[in-house]
């Protein structure tokens, strides 16, 4: 029980560190909600179908591994066609018109994939991708909050037809299950984390989704990272296991020779990019966008294979449009009422008196000044005291 306890110490601090580079994840996320196309910078397109930047070493080998790379280059990420079955939903959506949703799912790593999907994955072809990504949550940290139910009660009106899942940064630390607390990637911990994931995982194929799972990247703390390197491990087997796409970073986030590296050479043109937040544990714009080429690529592949399962009658891919504008409330011009019909005009027997003299106009009223700032109240006049005692009165 004392080596539970210290582990959620150990993993408290770290989880502080988390806590600071989520903001810098979620901050260029939330820039990107805006309900307009965004084109990616130049350094952030991806060009061709396949996902392939130029400048760079070959993404892809026949095995679906990295290509070999020339000295002094990074490899890419691979490009892999997709060769899972397609689900029927998300044929029946292309074939109806609907645009195809994906959904990112995770802590506050999943805000920085999400924002580089949304970035690869355009509008204007015909993707929806949404944010279902939330700061702070994991599998370990089910009293706070169940990550099935909350999702499953989310979903249930506007299922998505690919789910991309990111967590692990926030899952650091013991396990409490069935009132015993397990101790991080134990057989026990193990165990309790695959039932959670597992059953999270048949909750959205469930509803139709084929699902990705995002490792996380190299860190700067060698100790952290010797942990980081054990949760990858221990999610790539287990999503083989499901029949899940684990989808690879480590290897795209450190410099030629295996090193944690803030800044990359952009393959482009060779010049450094920052790849990496502060606190060494999240990923930059850039950095994010780098990891998930592959991943975009491959889910570019999964949804053309749909497209053309669906047929040459569906309807080009849509572009999602933004959310209308709310019309302005029109308000019509006030009717004047008709005019009151006059009274019939009657003989006055005053008429031939003389009018009596009119009174005389009394002059304006002097218009009212503000009294000088510090006059004492007891030295104003009566109608100007009040004016003086206002609390705002010597900000005027």
């Amino acid at each position: 029980m004392k080596s539970a306890l210290f582990l959620f110490d150990r993993t408290a601090v770290l989880f502080l560190g988390v806590a600071a580079g989520a903001a810098i994840g979620y901050a260029f996320g939330v820039r990107q909600q805006v309900e307009v196309p965004v084109a990616a910078p130049s350094e952030l397109a991806v060009a061709g179908p396949e996902g392939a930047v130029p400048g760079a070493a070959p993404a892809t080998a026949p095995d679906g591994k990295p290509a070999p790379v020339a000295p002094g280059q990074l490899p890419q990420p691979p490009v892999v066609a997709e060769n899972r079955p397609i689900q029927p939903g998300i044929v029946n959506a292309i074939a109806a018109g609907r645009p195809v949703r994906v959904g990112v799912f995770g802590d506050s790593f999943g805000d920085g994939i999400w924002s580089a999907l949304y970035n690869q994955l355009s509008r204007k072809a015909g993707y929806q991708v949404i944010k279902y990504s939330q700061q702070a949550t994991g599998f370990t940290r089910y009293k706070t909050l169940n990550l099935e139910q909350h999702d499953r009660a989310r979903l249930a009106d506007a299922p998505v037809d690919v789910a991309v899942i990111s967590f692990g940064a926030n899952d650091m630390m013991g396990v409490a299950d069935g009132g015993h607390v397990y101790a991080l990637l134990t057989p026990n911990w193990k165990a309790a984390i695959a039932r959670r994931v597992t059953s999270y995982v048949a909750m959205l194929r469930s509803q139709g989704a084929i699902v990705y799972w995002v490792g996380l990247p190299k860190m700067r703390e060698a100790a952290y990272d010797a942990d980081v390197v054990r949760m990858n491990a221990f999610y790539r087997d287990l999503m083989g296991r499901l029949g899940v796409a684990f989808i690879e970073t480590a290897p795209y986030s450190v410099d030629a020779d295996g090193r944690y590296a803030a800044y990359l050479p952009d393959p482009a043109t060779g010049k450094p990019q920052l790849m990496r937040a502060n606190d060494g544990i999240h990923m930059s714009m850039n950095g994010y966008v780098r990891i998930t080429r592959g991943l975009a690529g491959r889910i570019r592949s999964y949804v053309d294979q749909a497209r053309g399962q669906a047929g040459d009658g569906a309807p080009p891919p849509p572009a999602v449009a933004p959310a209308p504008l709310p019309t302005p409330l029109v308000v019509p011009p006030p009717v004047k009422p008709a005019p009151a019909p006059k009274a019939p005009r009657m003989e006055d027997p005053l008429a031939d008196l003389p009018e009596p003299p009119k009174a005389a106009k009394a002059p304006p009223p002097e218009p009212a000044m503000a009294p000088a700032k510090g006059a004492p109240a007891d030295l104003l006049p009566p109608e100007m005291r009040d004016e003086a005692t206002r609390p705002d009165a010597d900000r005027r």
